[in-house]
């Protein structure tokens, strides 16, 4: 299957093929990454994904870890 990732940078509008989701998605999070605008993921189906929504579709939903910050125990304030 093809996908072809699309960003914008400014006025200038990139795309990129790549053969499989893989490539496709390490692509649009760099592009991401490297502030580019208008990211999307395009299937060969037509289906459009921004870059996380696709991360989170194959891999889950990232569940936020408690610091150790988080664990300490708060002690009240004095009056």
């Amino acid at each position: 299957m093809s996908f072809t990732v699309h960003a914008r940078v400014s006025l200038r509008a990139l795309s990129y093929q790549h053969g499989s989701i893989m490539a496709a998605l390490e692509q649009g999070l760099s592009l991401l990454t490297a502030g580019m605008s208008d990211v999307r993921i395009v299937d060969g189906s037509g289906r459009s994904h921004t870059p996380t929504a696709l991360y989170a579709t194959l891999f889950g939903p990232r569940i936020a870890e408690p610091t150790r910050e988080a664990e300490k125990p708060v002690l009240p304030l004095a009056a």
